[in-house]
Order: C-alpha cells, then sequence, then structure tokens
C-alpha cells in the first residue's frame, strides 16, 4: 500500500514538473525569431501596441498630468508584456465602437482596454482572462426580509420585491433568476435603483459588484448579498473579463496567458486595491 501511495506521489509530481516545464518551453517558444509572426513584429517595430479606454477598477487613467498616464491591473500586465519582449509600450486610445474592431485592422496588437467574454467576441478574438465581472444584490439592513436571506437564493420568494431597470443589463437576469418573487421594473438609468429599495419600494435590486463597494461605503444603512468579502466573490451573472488579441496567434496567445498566470496574485492585488480606493 505504501509503495503504491510512493508511486501516485512520484507521478502527481511528475505531472506538475511536466506542466511546468510545458509552460515555461511555450514562453520561451513565443520569444523565440519565427515562431510568432506578431512577436517578430512587435521587436520589428520596438514598441507594443495596446488599445487603451478607462474602464475601473481594471485600467485607470489618469487624468492629472502628473505621474504615469495609465494604472491597473491591465496596465501592469500590459507593461510586464513590453518588459519581456523589450519594447516600449505604446498606448493607443480607442473608442467603445473600435475597441474590438483595431486588432482585425491591425491597429493594435492587445487590446488592453477590459472586455467581457462573450460568444460573440470569441468569434473574431483571443481572450486573456485576469478577472470577472459579476453581480451583488442589495437592501435595507433594517428590513427583515432582506436580512433573514442568508443567500441570494433567499430572494426568491413572493413576498419579496426585486426593482431593476427596464431596458438595462440586469433585466433579464433577474427575471431568469428569481421567477417567484415580485418584480418591480423602473425607468433609469446609473449604477443600480437605489431609491426603490431607499424608498421601500422594493426590498432589494442588483448592482455589479464593483461600483457596490462605493456605495455601500457612503450609505451604511444598506446591506449585501452574497456577503462573503463583501460581494466581491460573487459568481451571480458572473462573465470573464480580460484583454484580446486577434485571432490565428497560437504562440502569442499561449504566451501571453502564460505571463497572466505568472502575474495573477499581483494582478488581483491591485484590482482590490483600486476597488477599495473608489468613490
Amino acid at each position: 500500500m505504501r509503495s503504491n501511495a510512493m508511486k501516485r506521489s512520484v507521478l502527481t509530481l511528475a505531472g506538475v514538473v511536466s506542466v511546468l516545464a510545458a509552460s515555461a518551453a511555450m514562453a520561451q517558444v513565443a520569444g523565440a525569431p519565427g515562431a510568432s509572426p506578431r512577436v517578430d513584429a512587435i521587436r520589428k517595430a520596438g514598441a507594443l501596441r495596446v488599445g487603451v479606454l478607462a474602464n475601473a477598477p481594471w485600467l485607470i487613467e489618469n487624468m492629472s498630468g502628473q505621474g504615469e498616464a495609465w494604472s491597473g491591473p491591465a496596465w501592469i500586465l500590459a507593461q510586464e508584456y513590453a518588459r519581456r519582449l523589450k519594447v516600449k509600450l505604446e498606448p493607443i486610445p480607442v473608442s467603445h465602437e473600435t475597441k474590438v474592431p483595431v486588432l482585425a485592422s491591425n491597429q493594435v496588437d492587445i487590446s488592453i482596454t477590459p472586455l467581457a467574454e462573450t460568444a460573440e467576441r470569441l468569434k473574431v478574438v483571443d481572450f486573456i482572462i485576469y478577472s470577472n465581472t459579476s453581480v451583488c444584490m442589495f437592501g435595507l439592513s433594517s428590513n427583515p426580509k432582506f436580512t433573514a436571506a442568508q443567500s441570494v437564493d433567499d430572494l426568491n420568494k413572493p413576498d419579496v420585491t426585486i426593482a431593476y431597470y427596464t431596458g438595462g443589463g440586469e433585466e433579464g437576469w433577474v427575471k431568469e433568476r428569481f421567477p417567484k418573487a415580485h418584480l418591480r421594473g423602473v425607468a433609469g438609468s446609473g449604477v443600480a435603483p437605489i431609491e426603490e429599495v431607499m424608498a421601500k419600494r422594493a426590498d432589494a435590486a442588483p448592482i455589479n459588484r464593483v461600483p457596490w463597494v462605493a456605495m455601500g461605503r457612503k450609505l451604511k444603512q444598506l446591506a449585501v448579498l452574497p456577503k462573503d468579502n463583501n460581494c466581491q466573490n460573487s459568481n451571480e451573472k458572473a462573465a470573464p473579463v480580460g484583454m484580446a488579441i486577434d485571432k490565428n496567434q497560437a504562440a502569442f496567445l499561449s504566451w501571453a496567458r502564460a505571463v497572466e498566470k505568472e502575474l495573477e496574485s499581483k494582478l488581483k492585488a491591485d484590482e482590490a486595491r483600486v476597488v477599495d480606493t473608489m468613490k
């Protein structure tokens, strides 16, 4: 029995070593001349061109005129790519309309403006994922209907009223997630229908996990679900977030993903730092 256990341990260790060696080899291959036409072109130009459009907490633009123009996890990762390729980092402004098309038209090498991974986008680009976006549910901490709920599931009851913006990003999700609850669609825009909860016309409402941190800090009378880590680990309506490159660049993609894995803890820590400073 002991011999079999030792064999399994050796095999497991060998598997880990094999994976690490493969990752290291891929990083080296992507950097070798001729392995990636994109890397060769970047080195020849002496610059890594990245599409930038601010989207907190992942990519922040410094408008003060002092210090570095960009910061956040996406910028940290882009800097590391440029450092390893031994080229300068060249930010190129993009818009919401052009942030994906600029890749196919070869105006940038990577679109580092934070992008949610969707089925439609996956048809034309490949992603380097480093974060995610998700939804929280908030309500008054003095409301027994909300405070009695230990999870988001507990809000799916006929006596619970959930408000949402009609035409907003959460409308379809709310209808699917809470089929038993009383749903209250309201006109408006913003991070969430806060007034409906504050005026007690609704027991709960959805909000993206990122703006919740600032809102919860300002409005102490509110509580949130999921409770763990102030809802920052929520899996409700979760979608991967990352940067993108054009399709059919296998070596470049594998290298970029391997570098992201190396920096994963640093990127998460910087995201948490930015979220904590948002107002």
